[in-house]
């Protein structure tokens, strides 16, 4: 018997994938009053956190600077330290959520290493367990998570340490 699928953000975002223009950072930087929307999860002075919408596993975050930088260079020390401090409360919000047993944390710099979005420097906090690739990438280019993006959001935001 076959079993179907559901990710309810899909049909959400496909709806709105050709009204979305500008900076995914930008945008979600821009204006507190849509943290749902954006899935922002914290905020600091110099950046915030936000959930992956293509999460590689549940619970994937990006950090970015509200700032525009298409350098990792340019980033003030500033916005580096913060984004390592937001990385790191990142992780606190994921162990005291979801128990990851460990994270992929890092940079993909440039389209050629994995960024999806080239020209806005942010950093990828990825939480993994035991077990968490199974057969549906391989097999039929399907990522399965558990929980919708939203319900994930406002657990993480109100798990965020202070």
């Amino acid at each position: 018997m076959t079993k179907p699928l559901w990710a309810p953000w899909r049909l959400e975002y496909i709806q709105q994938a050709d009204e979305l223009e500008g900076c995914v950072f930008c945008l979600a930087a821009a204006g507190e009053d849509e943290d749902e929307e954006r899935l922002v999860v914290h905020r600091g002075v110099h950046a915030f956190a936000l959930l992956n919408r293509f999460p590689y596993a549940s619970g994937h975050l990006m950090v970015a600077p509200y700032r525009h930088p298409a350098e990792f260079g340019s980033l003030s020390d500033e916005e580096a330290l913060e984004l390592h401090r937001l990385a790191e409360g990142g992780m606190g919000a994921l162990a005291e959520t979801y128990s990851p047993q460990g994270y992929n944390v890092g940079w993909n710099l440039g389209r050629i290493a994995g960024a999806g979005i080239v020209d806005h420097v942010h950093l990828h906090v990825v939480p993994r367990w035991a077990g968490d690739t199974n057969f549906m990438p391989v097999l039929a280019d399907v990522k399965v998570l558990p929980e919708h993006l939203v319900e994930t959001r406002a657990k993480l935001a109100a798990a965020w340490p202070s």
